[in-house]
């Protein structure tokens, strides 16, 4: 059962704190009108999630970001990105169910922007490939398929439940005030963290 707990304490230590990508999430199953409209986003943070796991264990992203090129381009359209993102989310309107549908996005708008939060921050990668990839070096055989299939799986359950969290929120804030001070929150703390990734390329 080593393998087990392991991949189980690595994975929630490296997606419970607060992030863009979970803010997206939380948000989408807020502003969404039904759970299964914010599956795109779901879904798509869950499978890149799954990808870079995958190529962290397997060793591959830690290759790919030896390229200071590639590891400063991820970070400019990373942070345009985030910018874009900010700005969508301040300006949404939450003040009435009515509103809601202003703020709700297309299903390509959701792949994108969960796209973009989940695989243009370098940060993350090297997280990833830093946290989960060498820790999975003590492993071979069973052993390592029982640790990387509980860190995917640990991924999917978590980003499914931020985003019935959200939902539930919709629910017991019939006015939207509240949805209104979390999106500006939101945009503050995606903002942050594209200012932290500007900082990082100097």
């Amino acid at each position: 059962m080593g393998p087990f707990f392991h991949g189980l304490l690595l994975a929630l230590g490296l997606i419970l704190p607060l992030g863009v990508q979970n803010i997206f999430i939380f948000n989408q199953g807020a502003t969404q009108p039904t759970l299964k409209k914010a599956l795109p986003a779901t879904i798509t943070a869950a499978i890149c999630d799954t990808v870079l796991i995958l190529l962290a264990i397997l060793g591959v992203s830690l290759i790919v970001m030896q390229y200071d090129w590639l590891r400063l381009t991820l970070i400019i359209i990373g942070v345009i990105f985030l910018l874009y993102m900010g700005f969508q989310i301040w300006f949404a309107k939450a003040n009435s169910r009515s509103d809601a549908q202003t703020m709700q996005m297309s299903t390509k708008k959701q792949i994108v922007f969960a796209l973009s939060v989940s695989l243009l921050n370098p940060h993350a990668i090297l997280d990833t490939i830093g946290v989960i990839g060498s820790s999975s070096l003590v492993y071979s055989g069973t052993d390592k398929m029982i640790f990387t299939a509980t860190c995917i799986v640990v991924s999917w359950c978590w980003f499914h439940g931020l985003c019935l969290a959200g939902r539930l929120l919709k629910k017991v804030d019939t006015s939207g005030k509240f949805l209104g001070i979390l999106n500006k929150t939101s945009a503050i703390i995606i903002w942050i963290t594209a200012l932290y990734m500007v900082k990082s390329m100097f």
